[in-house]
Order: C-alpha cells, then sequence, then structure tokens
C-alpha cells in the first residue's frame, strides 16, 4: 500500500485527480448496491407491509369519499 501512496504522489496533480474521482465513484456505488439491498430486504418484510397497509388506509378512505361511488 505504501508503494501504491508513493507512485501516486509522484504524479502530476491532474492524474491524481482522476484516480481520486475514480475511487470515489467506486465507494458510491458499493454504498448504492448496500443500500438497495437494506431496501429491499425491509421492504419486504411482513411487519413492514403491514404498517404500509395501516398508513395508506385513512388514503384509501379519502379516495372513496371523494370518487362518486359506480353504484349510484
Amino acid at each position: 500500500m505504501k508503494k501504491i501512496i508513493h507512485h501516486l504522489r509522484k504524479q502530476p496533480e491532474e492524474v491524481r485527480k482522476h484516480v481520486l474521482h475514480i475511487i470515489i465513484f467506486v465507494i458510491a456505488a458499493v454504498l448504492l448496491v448496500l443500500w438497495g439491498y437494506s431496501l429491499s430486504k425491509s421492504i419486504s418484510s411482513p411487519e413492514t407491509k403491514s404498517a404500509i397497509k395501516q398508513d395508506l388506509q385513512p388514503f384509501s378512505l379519502l379516495k372513496d369519499s371523494l370518487l362518486p361511488s359506480k353504484n349510484k
């Protein structure tokens, strides 16, 4: 690791900036993948599904009260 750092320090500033941008992009991609994986796990849990149904219930009642009924 020290050899890599010393080699990078000898490079021009433009090359060091390119390496920095590549490293930041790779870390951001890894974080996005981990976030997506954990989000899909938490959304698919039964507890979350029941909480979502309970949270959406007032909105369905509001929708039913605003839209005219087809049976009338």
